[in-house]
């Protein structure tokens, strides 16, 4: 499956990302519940870098899908780390 490198031209988008993905990698390879949930509060920390960006202008594209993906994956985690709970 071809995977296509994000579109927004952000640095910050880009900085993050790259962390975000490494996390995700993670996650992905982790065993166990625990361990996951401990790459999804990594995770959290890194997209509430971008909710938070200084630099948010509410009219730009970019910016509006930085968000939405942020709160995607901030959902994501939430959700992992929800799971560590009732274990």
């Amino acid at each position: 499956m071809h995977k296509e490198e994000s579109k927004i031209s952000c640095t910050t988008f880009q900085k993050q990302e790259a962390g975000i993905k490494d996390l995700t990698d993670k996650i992905n390879g982790a065993k166990g519940v625990q361990e996951k949930a401990g790459f999804a509060e990594e995770i959290e920390k890194e997209v509430d870098v971008l909710l938070s960006c200084p630099d948010y202008e509410s009219q730009s594209l970019d910016c509006k899908n930085c968000h939405f993906i942020a709160n995607l994956r901030k959902k994501t985690a939430d959700l992992i780390i929800k799971a560590k709970k009732l274990t």
